[in-house]
């Protein structure tokens, strides 16, 4: 866990543990909500085979995950961890154009 605590600047095990529980949480709902979510759109297991409703369960989450991660860490209070967490995913899976420019001073 010290390698963890180094690598993302965490100062206690609490915030470590707070950290832990949001990304569970966040995993959990947004796997919970993809499934509502493409039944308003009236995709079910039942409606489409398994080659089409998988890929677009799995593309649907992504997007679901990255609102709840940012809403999650703000409830429990780590909005600024999870903020420049979300920021540096959103560069790596190249979508950091939807990000404002930072200026290197």
């Amino acid at each position: 866990m010290g390698n963890f605590k180094e690598r993302w600047n965490i100062k206690s095990n609490w915030q470590l543990f707070v950290i832990i529980v949001v990304f569970a949480i966040t995993g959990s709902s947004a796997a919970f909500l993809s499934k509502p979510i493409l039944a308003l759109f009236g995709i079910s297991k039942n409606t489409a085979s398994a080659w089409e409703y998988y890929p677009l369960y799995i593309i649907l989450i992504f997007p679901i995950y990255q609102l709840l991660l940012v809403s999650f860490g703000f409830l429990f209070g780590q909005f600024t961890f999870f903020w420049a967490f979300e920021k540096k995913i959103l560069r790596s899976c190249g979508f950091g154009f939807l990000l404002k420019k930072e200026n290197p001073e």
